[in-house]
């Protein structure tokens, strides 16, 4: 079996707390990026609505490029970075993966959320007393079942994407019949 570090290149994101803030008005502002921009991003779509924080500095950062699969430490989701969060910063709670063979990008997303044994590997090797983290060297030494032809994993990838999306949008609609419902409930008197 490979592990993930066979297949993927994993980098780390800009520690935080080593940013510089600048006062200084010509100096770039980059945005964060969060948990909710993965959730976004995981059905193409605004579903958590938080303004994510900004910092103004002149530090070099790591960025996101459209088309990036990032990892979250913290929740142990992987996602596909949409065009809206280009430019994003990404701390040390977040990996950029990139495929170093031939691994679809959105198959490898689906691995790291919806393989059976992927996940029970992440489950298991959790660390943290009270915020429970995954590490970057656990990510790493995931071992991966074996990959299907490249052509499979574009269509699994693109299927487990839309399946993603046509859930949020049912989500969408329950949630606006819900709200129709309660409004003619108080009509009713």
């Amino acid at each position: 079996m490979k592990k993930l570090q066979d297949l993927i290149q994993v980098t780390s994101g800009s520690p935080q707390f080593r940013i510089n803030l600048s006062t200084n008005g010509d100096a770039p502002t980059y945005m964060f990026y969060g948990q909710s921009e993965i959730e976004n991003d995981l059905v193409n779509m605004e579903v958590n609505k938080e303004d994510a924080k900004a910092i103004r500095t002149t530090d070099e950062l790591n960025t996101l490029e459209e088309g990036d699969v990032l990892f979250s430490l913290v929740s142990g989701r992987a996602t596909l970075v949409r065009a809206v969060h280009k430019g994003y910063l990404y701390t040390q709670n977040y990996v950029k993966l990139v495929p170093i063979n031939k691994v679809d990008k959105r198959y490898i997303v689906y691995l790291l959320n919806e393989n059976t044994l992927v996940r029970k590997q992440l489950q298991m090797n959790l660390q943290g007393s009270t915020v429970l983290k995954y590490t970057i060297k656990q990510l790493k030494e995931l071992e991966m079942p074996q990959l299907p032809s490249i052509e499979k994993q574009r269509i699994v990838g693109n299927i487990y994407f839309d399946q993603l999306r046509l859930q949020a949008l049912k989500e969408r609609v329950v949630d606006a019949e819900k709200v129709i419902n309660l409004y003619r409930l108080r009509e009713v008197k």
